[in-house]
Protein backbone atom coordinates (compact mmCIF):
# COMPACT_ATOMS: atom_id res chain seq x y z
CA UNK A 1 0.00 0.00 0.00
CA UNK A 2 1.60 3.55 -1.13
CA UNK A 3 2.33 5.59 1.80
CA UNK A 4 0.12 9.18 1.76
CA UNK A 5 3.29 11.07 3.32
CA UNK A 6 4.93 13.20 0.69
CA UNK A 7 7.95 14.33 1.03
CA UNK A 8 6.88 17.85 1.96
CA UNK A 9 5.10 16.66 4.67
CA UNK A 10 7.93 14.63 5.99
CA UNK A 11 10.07 17.68 5.46
CA UNK A 12 7.81 19.54 7.41
CA UNK A 13 7.53 16.93 10.47
CA UNK A 14 11.24 17.15 10.46
CA UNK A 15 11.59 20.84 10.65
CA UNK A 16 8.55 21.09 13.26
CA UNK A 17 11.30 18.56 15.72
CA UNK A 18 14.22 20.49 14.60
CA UNK A 19 12.04 23.66 15.70
CA UNK A 20 10.60 21.80 19.04
CA UNK A 21 14.51 20.96 20.11
CA UNK A 22 15.83 24.53 19.26
CA UNK A 23 12.70 26.17 21.50
CA UNK A 24 13.58 23.78 24.04
CA UNK A 25 16.83 24.29 24.29
CA UNK A 26 16.61 28.19 24.04
CA UNK A 27 14.67 27.59 27.29
CA UNK A 28 17.60 25.63 28.98
CA UNK A 29 19.98 28.90 27.82
CA UNK A 30 17.95 30.66 30.03
CA UNK A 31 16.98 28.16 32.71
CA UNK A 32 19.77 26.83 33.51
CA UNK A 33 22.88 28.91 31.53
CA UNK A 34 25.69 26.79 33.02
CA UNK A 35 24.67 23.98 30.86
CA UNK A 36 26.00 25.85 27.91
CA UNK A 37 29.01 27.78 30.14
CA UNK A 38 31.75 24.84 29.78
CA UNK A 39 30.90 24.85 25.55
CA UNK A 40 32.13 28.36 24.86
CA UNK A 41 35.78 28.57 24.39
CA UNK A 42 37.88 30.70 26.34
CA UNK A 43 38.97 32.93 23.67
CA UNK A 44 35.95 34.45 22.90
CA UNK A 45 35.69 34.95 26.40
CA UNK A 46 36.04 38.84 27.30
CA UNK A 47 37.63 38.57 30.73
CA UNK A 48 36.71 41.82 32.59
CA UNK A 49 38.44 41.63 35.62
CA UNK A 50 41.47 42.24 34.54
CA UNK A 51 43.45 38.94 35.42
CA UNK A 52 43.98 37.75 31.53
CA UNK A 53 44.37 39.84 28.33
CA UNK A 54 41.76 39.92 26.40
CA UNK A 55 41.97 38.57 22.45
CA UNK A 56 40.44 39.96 19.25
CA UNK A 57 37.51 37.45 19.19
CA UNK A 58 36.60 38.19 23.05
CA UNK A 59 33.92 40.38 22.34
CA UNK A 60 31.56 38.47 24.86
CA UNK A 61 31.43 37.81 27.99
CA UNK A 62 30.56 33.83 28.94
CA UNK A 63 27.22 34.55 29.63
CA UNK A 64 26.35 36.99 26.40
CA UNK A 65 27.65 34.31 24.55
CA UNK A 66 25.09 31.30 26.15
CA UNK A 67 22.35 34.48 26.10
CA UNK A 68 22.82 35.10 22.29
CA UNK A 69 22.93 31.43 21.25
CA UNK A 70 19.85 30.55 22.92
CA UNK A 71 18.05 33.53 21.03
CA UNK A 72 19.66 32.34 18.02
CA UNK A 73 18.28 29.02 18.34
CA UNK A 74 14.83 30.88 19.59
CA UNK A 75 15.06 32.41 16.34
CA UNK A 76 15.85 30.16 14.34
CA UNK A 77 13.40 27.33 15.62
CA UNK A 78 10.41 30.29 14.55
CA UNK A 79 12.41 30.30 10.87
CA UNK A 80 12.06 26.71 10.47
CA UNK A 81 8.53 26.76 10.99
CA UNK A 82 7.58 29.45 8.24
CA UNK A 83 7.50 27.59 4.48
CA UNK A 84 9.38 30.97 3.43
CA UNK A 85 12.17 31.06 5.72
CA UNK A 86 13.23 27.59 6.20
CA UNK A 87 15.63 26.35 3.42
CA UNK A 88 17.72 29.75 5.23
CA UNK A 89 16.97 29.23 8.29
CA UNK A 90 17.68 25.34 8.12
CA UNK A 91 21.49 26.45 6.56
CA UNK A 92 22.20 28.91 9.45
CA UNK A 93 20.88 26.14 11.67
CA UNK A 94 23.57 23.71 9.78
CA UNK A 95 26.25 26.54 10.16
CA UNK A 96 25.35 27.24 13.80
CA UNK A 97 25.80 23.64 15.12
CA UNK A 98 28.87 23.23 12.76
CA UNK A 99 30.33 26.63 14.86
CA UNK A 100 29.02 24.66 17.67
CA UNK A 101 31.33 22.32 17.26
CA UNK A 102 34.66 23.89 17.94
CA UNK A 103 33.06 24.44 21.85
CA UNK A 104 31.98 20.82 22.15
CA UNK A 105 35.36 19.99 21.44
CA UNK A 106 36.63 22.50 23.22
CA UNK A 107 34.58 21.19 26.87
CA UNK A 108 35.81 17.96 25.71
CA UNK A 109 39.36 19.19 25.96
CA UNK A 110 39.06 20.43 29.04
CA UNK A 111 36.72 17.13 30.57
CA UNK A 112 39.90 15.13 30.24
CA UNK A 113 42.23 18.09 31.31
CA UNK A 114 43.59 18.11 34.86
CA UNK A 115 40.49 19.65 36.28
CA UNK A 116 37.92 17.96 34.63
CA UNK A 117 35.91 15.29 36.52
CA UNK A 118 34.66 12.00 35.51
CA UNK A 119 30.93 13.69 35.30
CA UNK A 120 32.40 16.24 32.83
CA UNK A 121 34.08 13.55 30.77
CA UNK A 122 31.00 11.59 30.36
CA UNK A 123 28.62 14.79 29.99
CA UNK A 124 31.05 16.72 26.90
CA UNK A 125 31.66 12.79 25.41
CA UNK A 126 27.88 12.41 24.86
CA UNK A 127 27.41 16.12 24.02
CA UNK A 128 30.29 16.34 21.28
CA UNK A 129 28.76 13.03 18.67
CA UNK A 130 25.24 14.12 19.19
CA UNK A 131 26.33 17.38 17.10
CA UNK A 132 26.05 14.90 14.03
CA UNK A 133 22.74 13.66 13.38
CA UNK A 134 21.98 17.66 14.59
CA UNK A 135 24.30 18.63 12.01
CA UNK A 136 22.84 16.17 9.10
CA UNK A 137 18.91 17.08 10.16
CA UNK A 138 19.52 20.37 9.48
CA UNK A 139 21.28 20.25 6.19
CA UNK A 140 18.45 18.16 5.47
CA UNK A 141 15.90 20.58 5.68
CA UNK A 142 18.22 23.24 3.36
CA UNK A 143 16.66 21.26 0.37
CA UNK A 144 13.36 21.47 -1.42
CA UNK A 145 11.29 18.89 -0.52
CA UNK A 146 9.45 17.31 -3.32
CA UNK A 147 5.95 18.18 -4.50
CA UNK A 148 3.43 15.42 -4.14
CA UNK A 149 2.46 13.97 -7.36
CA UNK A 150 -1.07 15.15 -8.69
CA UNK A 151 -3.01 12.23 -9.60
CA UNK A 152 -5.73 12.46 -12.49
Amino acid sequence: MPSRWSGRDTQTLSAVAMSALLLASAGKHFDDPGFFSPVVPDFLCRDDSGEHPNGPAAVLSREEWVALSGLLEAAAAVGLLLPMTRRASAGCVTAMFTLFLAGHVHALRKAYGPDGTAAQRRIHSLRLPLQVPLIALAWSLTNPAPRKPVRP
